[in-house]
Order: C-alpha cells, then sequence, then structure tokens
C-alpha cells in the first residue's frame, strides 16, 4: 500500500508541475518573426463573432485580428489583438488600435515583423495567441529569447525536483 500511496504523490505532483508549467507558457510572451498579410476588426460578443446565425445577446465589443505567414514557407497564423487593460495576464496592454494600425502599415508594405504574444492557437477551441507588440525586423535578425519563461521554466524543474526528493525521502526513511 505505501508503494501506491508513494506513485499516487508522485502523480499529484507530477500534473501539478504539468500545470504550472502549461500556465507559464500560455502567459509568459514568445517572439516569431513574420510577415504581416492582412488586419481585420470583428464585432463579437460573449458567443464570439456576430454574424446571422450568432445574432448580439448581450454586450459586444471590437477585436482586432492580425494576418500573418511565415517568410521562410506557406504556415500562417492568425493573432488576435485585443486589450488585457487591467485584466489577467497583467500586460496593462490599452492601445490595441495603434497596434493595428502599425500591422497595416506593416502589411502595406510587406515588412518582415517581430510579433510578441502570449497564449495559444487553438484551433478545436477558436482560441488565438494575442500580439502584445509588433517591431520590424530584418531578414539577419533572429527572433528574441523568452528569457523569463526560461527562468520559471528553471524554477519549475529545481521545485519538481526537490518535491521528489522529498517524497522519495519521506517513504523510504520509514522502512
Amino acid at each position: 500500500m505505501r508503494k501506491y500511496l508513494k506513485y499516487f504523490f508522485f502523480m499529484v505532483v507530477f500534473l501539478v508541475h504539468l500545470f504550472l508549467f502549461a500556465f507559464v507558457h500560455y502567459v509568459t510572451p514568445h517572439y516569431e518573426i513574420t510577415r504581416v498579410t492582412g488586419v481585420e476588426v470583428k464585432r463579437v460578443d460573449k458567443d464570439g463573432p456576430i454574424t446571422k446565425s450568432n445574432p448580439a445577446d448581450g454586450p459586444t465589443r471590437d477585436v482586432y485580428y492580425i494576418y500573418t505567414q511565415k517568410p521562410d514557407d506557406t504556415g500562417v497564423m492568425v493573432y488576435r489583438n485585443e486589450d488585457t487593460r487591467w485584466g489577467f495576464p497583467f500586460y496593462f496592454k490599452f492601445g490595441s488600435a495603434d497596434l493595428q494600425a502599425k500591422a497595416q502599415s506593416f502589411a502595406v508594405e510587406h515588412k518582415l515583423v517581430q510579433m510578441k504574444y502570449y497564449g495559444w492557437r487553438l484551433v478545436l477551441f477558436d482560441e488565438f495567441r494575442n500580439a502584445t507588440s509588433i517591431t520590424e525586423v530584418t531578414s539577419d535578425d533572429t527572433p528574441s529569447l523568452p528569457i523569463l519563461s526560461y527562468i520559471l521554466y528553471a524554477i519549475l524543474l529545481l521545485t519538481f525536483f526537490f518535491c521528489i526528493q522529498f517524497i522519495r525521502g519521506w517513504f523510504d526513511s520509514e522502512n
């Protein structure tokens, strides 16, 4: 029974750390070099974009979208460009309209840009990455590194290791 309890605690620690890794990956900024191909504004409510099949049934808001294509292949990505304001994650982003105008000018000029974003693109749930900034780059530039993510991953690996060692020591010392 002790062996199963030990493995149960290992599994709990593993699942908690897996959740924390996913959380860190979602909320910390990432960078990608891409080319803006277009922009769009959609009126949405709590159910998604407003269409004939989905009429507005509550408060609505504008959500900006930035369409991009990787410079070396045909891979495309759609970014949501929405203010975070005072909400979580705390990017305090208020200028999504300005960012949209900047993206539009990059689309017209066909320039390479570095997109800073957080979040995931989940097609199944119609979830988009949220762009937080966009800057012009050259073809020789490499994307910035998400240093904060690396630091938090290292801390999580250390806590995972120490939790596993603690559980092993706790169960092995009682024999």
